[in-house]
């Protein structure tokens, strides 16, 4: 794949605290958008830490969509929440926390598996591997099924980590 770039504008006007902005994109999705300090909830509009969550949940759910498809899993909906956390810390304003919450139906797919697949969908991720914040998740799909397919590694077709082993040999377990 080739490439590309994306763009948007903004305007702002007057000071961190007490000043506002707009954000534009050329697609016009988002055309002269309010917005200002991410703390300053009185005022209508968004902010850059919302615009990086939603950018983040919408990356993150098309590469678990992806994932999910090179194992052969055609996902039905994945419902995905990027909450950021942001800290006024000695350096300034940081993003110190992201956390992903991903509730998923994909039929035929066991929650050892899915959680695999959101694993490597979050170290895959582009908004993921481009943030310097610590990362957590919960990965659950809507209605878990018995049946369970392994996915393999992609280079290796070996079990794609330890915990779906362990879950495997635990399933297994139990059944004797």
């Amino acid at each position: 794949m080739k490439p590309y770039t994306r763009k948007a504008s903004v305007l702002w006007l007057g000071t961190r605290q007490c000043g506002k902005g707009a954000v534009s994109t050329p697609s016009a999705v988002l055309k002269m958008v309010p917005y200002a300090a991410g703390s300053d909830l009185k005022r209508r509009g968004t902010s850059p830490p919302e615009l990086i969550a939603a950018a983040h949940a919408g990356s993150f759910a098309m590469t678990l969509a992806n994932e999910l498809g090179e194992a052969g899993y055609r996902p039905r909906q994945i419902d995905t929440t990027s909450t950021v956390t942001m800290e006024n810390i000695a350096a300034g304003w940081t993003m110190t926390q992201i956390y992903l919450d991903v509730v998923a139906a994909v039929p035929r797919a066991a929650q050892c598996d899915f959680v695999d697949a959101a694993l490597r969908a979050k170290a895959n991720c582009p908004i993921s591997r481009s943030l310097n914040a610590n990362i957590s998740m919960r990965a659950q799909l809507s209605h878990p099924c018995a049946a369970a397919r392994l996915l393999p590694h992609r280079s290796s077709g070996t079990p794609a980590s330890a915990i779906v082993q362990k879950n495997r040999a635990r399933r297994n377990g139990a059944k004797n």
